[in-house]
């Protein structure tokens, strides 16, 4: 990276590695050799990592610029606070190194691992690379290190590496580890706890390891769940490795579970961080083979059994069998599947007796009522009642009654399952009942595919809804008497209709 040039001297960022001074490249020790002035940071005891890995080639007529940290804990009385006190640090230490450029002086700022990689470098360098002929070397992470000292593979194929501070807060910790296939969490020391039990509750202690300072003195590497956290310094990190060759044992004395998870109206988009864990975790996936195909290859070694959707109770039976031989089974819902979905099949199975000691567990998902309503604006926003049109598993004078009397109460309704090729009339039958009690300008949102290639998402008035137009894949949002539906620019040429339902309604 080039910034100003002319009688300036130059400044580079140099990366040393994990902390073998053997691990240094060929192009750090140069840059070292070249410096007319060796800077690196240090804490207020006065020692450096960075300048003890670099020792052997910093030379006694080298100017040496120690940038020694004001403090080392969130703790100060400086005003602006613990941010407040490093920017003033960051300010005065880029200063020193500008007035050595400015004076045409070679600067070389040493940085553990990778100069632009969660290092103290990169502040000197946001503040002088835009002023200064700047090169920035590379150096080995602690995460090459780590894996290298594990000697597992980190990543493969299609598997994704998350690198994560372990300074963020458990919940998002967990949801980060849930998500990912491999995951490397730095900076632990005090964290250790708080990242152990994120760990856990994404259901990947067993997997994790834990490497302590890589190619440095003291190095240690055992698995996490076994360290004591008093015995954790900063130096240190927890690796996932990669799971693409991790054996799925056929059974366990202990531990199997179904866990019913929802996916969504659409794919992975729509998926939580914790059913996206589930599904990763999950030795067997069962569900019905179009939702189940929504679900890519997590891991070698996952068994899939798909199933057709009027099986239910079936299929329930066989995921808790599987629980029952230590199996960890991921019972695959579209939706929500506390709606309309898997999640009471197999809660009423679970209920009998074989089966009452299983542990089930259900995770929430996008509904397609909540999906639609987002695509269409917020029709919603008030009352709703929800309702499947489907008569297979409850007779139509019930489903006419309840539409009635949420029509009459003057409820919003999401009508879901309204057509199929073999229930043609349904829809017919219902906007006509619904007319009794709504205006024919009502606005009504016809949502198809929603996330999916084929999304069609309008606003049409509750008249004009054509009942041939409405399949499986449909669900329907029919407004209340409050509703409203407004045409929008949007940016967008001649925009697009959007519906919405006030929160407040009129005193009567």
């Amino acid at each position: 990276m080039t910034g100003m040039t002319g009688m300036s001297g130059k400044l580079y960022g140099v990366g040393l590695g994990p902390g073998d001074p053997n691990l240094m490249t060929v192009a750090a020790v140069k840059a070292i050799a070249g410096a007319d002035v060796i800077a690196y940071h240090c804490a207020r005891h006065g020692r450096s990592i960075a300048r003890s890995i670099a020792a052997e080639h910093i030379r006694e007529d080298q100017i040496e610029e120690r940038l020694m940290y004001p403090l080392t804990v969130e703790t100060t009385d400086h005003p602006g606070g613990y941010r407040g006190a490093l920017n003033d640090f960051y300010e005065e230490a880029s200063a020193r190194l500008a007035a050595h450029l400015d004076a045409g002086r070679t600067v070389a700022v040493l940085a553990e691992g990778d100069p632009l990689f969660y290092g103290s470098y990169q502040h000197m360098h946001k503040r002088l690379a835009h002023r200064y002929d700047t090169e920035v070397i590379p150096g080995v992470t602690s995460v090459s290190a780590a894996a290298a000292r594990l000697g597992e593979p980190l990543c493969e194929a299609e598997e994704v590496l998350t690198i994560i501070p372990g300074t963020l807060p458990e919940d998002e910790l967990t949801a980060r580890l849930a998500a990912t296939d491999s995951a490397v969490v730095m900076k632990l020391g005090r964290t250790f706890p708080t990242v152990r039990r994120a760990l856990e509750r994404a259901g990947r202690l067993e997997d994790a390891r834990y490497v302590e300072r890589a190619f440095m003195a003291g190095e240690r590497t055992e698995a996490l769940a076994s360290v004591d956290a008093s015995t954790v310094p900063y130096f240190s990190v927890a690796v996932l490795p990669s799971r693409i060759d991790a054996e799925v044992p056929e059974e366990r004395e202990t531990g199997g579970e179904v866990v019913v998870v929802g996916t969504g109206p659409a794919g992975a988009p729509w998926l939580t961080p914790e059913s996206r864990g589930a599904l990763v975790n999950a030795d067997d996936l069962v569900g019905y083979t179009t939702y189940l195909d929504r679900v890519p290859v997590l891991r070698p070694g996952q068994r899939r059994h798909g199933s057709d959707n009027k099986v239910e109770s079936e299929r329930a039976e066989f995921a808790l069998d599987l629980a029952r031989r230590g199996r960890r089974v991921a019972v695959v819902s579209g939706g929500d599947p506390g709606v309309f979905a898997m999640a009471t099949a197999v809660l009423e199975v679970a209920s009998q007796d074989p089966y009452l000691d299983v542990p089930v567990r259900v995770l929430p998902g996008v509904t397609a009522a909540n999906a639609a309503a987002a695509k269409a604006g917020a029709p919603l926003g008030h009352d709703y009642a929800t309702i499947s049109l489907s008569d297979r598993l409850k007779p139509w004078e019930v489903i006419a009654q309840r539409l009635a009397s949420a029509a009459a109460a003057d409820l919003v309704l999401a009508l879901y399952n309204p057509g199929s090729r073999s229930r043609t009339w349904q829809v017919a039958k219902a906007r006509e009942l619904l007319l009794e009690h709504r205006a024919p300008d009502t606005p009504v949102v016809v949502a198809r595919d929603v996330g999916g290639p084929e999304e069609s998402v309008r606003v049409l008035p509750l008249a004009d809804l054509d009942p041939t137009e409405v399949d499986m894949r449909t669900l329907l949002l029919i407004g209340s008497s409050q509703t409203q539906a407004v045409r929008r620019g949007d940016g967008d040429g001649d925009g697009r209709v959007v519906a919405w339902t006030p929160r407040r309604y009129p005193e009567v």
